[in-house]
């Protein structure tokens, strides 16, 4: 596990990190009604619900936990965020489903709306990552993997994403221009907010 903060500290973090992933999910509900297209991974997930019916948020957490049991072999260092990752995201993707209208009428609100979507997804990352909770799910496999075998981070996340992509296109994902605009522009938009929003290491418990 990774170091626990102090009780004083562990609150603003804790609100941080919620905050951060409620945003996340948020941002991505507004790209799946847009239908411009998915992050890579989320099209996986898209893919899914597809196929089996079940709502994508819950697919989300569902390989979330999945993607877990891999960090076993891995040593990689769960917290507190790794299980929220994991949990939130998916929860608050569905309701915000719930709510949302199912699809959007004109292109450029559809367009309006993946942007902001993208946007908020950029935001919320820097806010869940900046809490220093721990990664989600999907970050530490790529971590791990580098890890062990020694490859750069930036390739091996290039292969899971791609490999995610490719099977979730051919589950029935969306893949479009949203697609491609999130895959160029969510690293520079988390690292600008990341920039803002990171609150420095976490101090471990003494007690």
């Amino acid at each position: 596990m990774l170091p626990i903060p102090r009780p004083p500290e562990l609150w603003p973090r804790l609100g941080r990190l919620m905050f951060g992933l409620v945003l996340f999910g948020i941002g991505l509900a507004f790209m799946v009604i847009a239908e411009l297209g998915l992050s890579p991974w989320d099209v996986f997930h898209q893919g899914v619900s597809e196929r089996t019916g079940i709502p994508i948020g819950r697919v989300v957490i569902i390989t979330g936990l999945l993607v877990l049991v891999f960090w076993i072999p891995l040593k990689e260092r769960i917290g507190i965020g790794t299980i929220a990752n994991a949990i939130v995201i998916g929860v608050t993707l569905d309701l915000a489903l719930l709510v949302l209208p199912e699809s959007l009428d004109q292109l450029a609100v559809r367009w309006v709306t993946m942007l902001l979507g993208v946007a908020l997804v950029a935001i919320g990352s820097g806010f869940y990552i900046g809490a220093g909770l721990g990664p989600g799910p999907r970050d530490g496999l790529m971590t791990g993997l580098a890890r062990i075998t020694g490859r750069p981070i930036g390739l091996v996340r290039g292969v899971l994403e791609v490999a995610a992509l490719i099977v979730g296109w051919a589950l029935g994902g969306t893949v479009g221009i949203g697609t491609l605009v999130f895959a160029l522009g969510i690293g520079p938009l988390v690292q600008f907010f990341l920039n803002r929003l990171e609150l420095g290491p976490v101090v471990k418990d003494p007690g």
